[in-house]
């Protein structure tokens, strides 16, 4: 394999903070190369640096022989090497339409003359969106789509570029498994015509079926390659770690007090009624295909929605929130899938975006207290092992993985009787999860917990009882023992033939 990208003692500090400390690789052309690090470990700040956002301060990079070092974003895709970050909006334009966006950079430099034709304009986009699987209409504003489908518009307009090194960062975090299929054909045929692919994940799943090679990353330095086949996945993920990763097994509870009552509920019109509970003290994982209902669920137990039909009681009291702000004040929280448009204040430091719900609790007569929040968010950033220098920093200086446990930490401080999190291992590595799952089980005591996850690892990490939705309706039910894994995937891939008449034991407890 030629080599088409290299990358030599590459040194990069923001003021006093070094954040890479001279690192060596190569990425081959048709060759997937997969990089993994802990949240932190430097390998958004090499992306960045890769794909033109920084400059590196010292060390050398080459592309396919000749010096390479990227001016703007722009500079590195006009070379060749073009980057789908992991943050979706900075791979799309919310208010323009999907023509417009996967032929950007045609309309910004004026090549398409100065009269535009909208008709080949979305013919082209057609095309490019066809390759990635996306079938809405061209017209449609990115605004309107779906996360998944963002992040399938933010892929095509990677593959206008025809790129000769195509980095990928997290690119399935929000993708179903019919759409990640389609990527990794997509990874496949690239490949294939020589392309060299850099694919940043936490994801088993992905890194089985993608890796030629994988490179470990920790403490801003290459700390492992693996090249042999088969390659040792085990031996990557310690070396990114520092250290062996011990399987997490859950002793799974079963309380006694319901917390949360749900009785007839319909979340769309058309779809089958099903009761749920969840006790004190319970955590319950409910799993599903990107579109099973969900998130859908989610906004109606915290009055972003309201149910077609059934209700609700909190304990034994009745329950219908109008409003998020409605169910906050019942003590039923939810922590957002999407961090960077509904979770972080970008402009906000640490301490503000950990205690914003809860202002009230941290002021006196309209003054904010600042010694006792600054006090609540140390204990925050210490407990979930936060990586950053104090909570004055501003939350856009950390990585992505530690801006998700600032966001799962905000609602996991606070008491409540129901915590609600939608994806909240989203984007981490496998020590974050870890360390955020252990302090989800240890404060659970006193609510139910309710984790809405795609990946089946993480609910087996997690919970003390796993739900499977489809169709906007409950299919299965598992208690985390000896799990019939057979019937989990049965359930969860093949859902349409799956009867929630089959759900048993608890779902008079369900």
């Amino acid at each position: 394999m030629s080599t088409a990208l290299r990358v030599t003692g590459i040194q990069k500090s923001f003021a006093s903070n070094r954040v890479l400390h001279g690192i060596d690789f190569d990425l081959a052309a048709g060759e997937v190369t997969v990089l993994m690090g802990a949240n932190g470990a430097g390998k958004s700040t090499l992306v960045k640096i890769l794909s033109g956002v920084h400059a590196h301060d010292s060390g050398l990079m080459s592309l396919f022989g000749e010096p390479f070092a990227p001016a703007t974003p722009s500079d590195a895709m006009e070379k060749g090497v073009v980057t789908v970050h992991q943050s979706i909006n900075e791979g799309v334009v919310p208010d323009l339409d999907i023509a417009s966006n996967l032929l950007l950079e045609t309309l910004a430099s004026g090549a398409s003359g100065f009269w535009l034709n909208r008709s080949a304009m979305r013919s082209k986009a057609a095309e490019l969106a066809k390759t990635v699987g996306l079938h809405a209409s061209p017209d449609t504003p990115v605004h309107e789509l779906s996360l998944a489908d963002r992040q399938l518009v933010s892929i095509a307009r990677a593959m206008a570029y025809e790129p000769r090194v195509l980095i990928l960062d997290e690119p399935t975090s929000s993708l179903s498994a019919m759409e990640a299929d389609r990527l990794f054909d997509l990874i496949d045929s690239l490949r294939a015509q020589g392309v060299a692919i850099l694919y940043i994940s936490h994801r088993m799943s992905d890194i089985k079926r993608l890796a030629d090679r994988i490179v470990s990353m920790r403490d801003g330095k290459i700390s492992g390659v693996f090249k042999d086949a088969p390659l040792n996945l085990s031996g990557a993920v310690n070396a990114m770690l520092g250290r062996v990763v011990d399987e997490t097994i859950i002793s799974a509870n079963t309380g006694q007090v319901p917390a949360i009552s749900l009785r007839g509920i319909t979340l769309t019109p058309g779809t089958r009624p099903f009761d749920l509970t969840v006790t004190e003290g319970e955590v319950v994982a409910i799993t599903g295909l990107v579109g099973s209902g969900k998130s859908a669920l989610a906004n109606v137990l915290f009055g972003l929605a309201q149910p077609v039909t059934g209700s609700m009681q909190l304990g034994q009291q009745d329950y219908r929130p109008r409003t998020p702000g409605d169910a906050i004040a019942a003590g039923v929280f939810l922590c957002p899938r999407d961090r960077t448009s509904n979770a972080i204040v970008p402009d906000f430091n640490l301490a503000h975006n950990l205690t914003l719900p809860f202002l009230r609790k941290y002021s006196r007569f309209s003054w904010l207290n600042q010694s006792s929040e600054q006090t609540h968010s140390e204990s925050v950033i210490q407990q979930l092992s936060v990586v950053c220098q104090s909570a004055e920093d501003n939350i856009g200086t950390l990585s992505g993985g530690n801006q998700q446990k600032i966001v799962v930490g905000r609602w996991l401080a606070e008491p409540s009787n129901v915590l609600i999190l939608d994806e909240p291992f989203q984007g981490v590595d496998i020590q974050a999860r870890r360390d955020i799952g252990e302090q989800l089980r240890n404060s659970a005591e006193h609510r139910a917990t309710i984790v809405l996850v795609s990946e089946l690892d993480e609910a087996l990490e997690v919970a003390d009882r796993i739900l499977v939705l489809a169709e906007h309706t409950l299919v299965g039910e598992h208690f985390n023992h000896d799990v019939d894994m057979d019937r989990l995937l049965a359930e969860v891939a093949s859902a349409n033939k799956v009867m929630a008449s089959e759900v048993t034991g608890h779902h008079s407890h369900a």
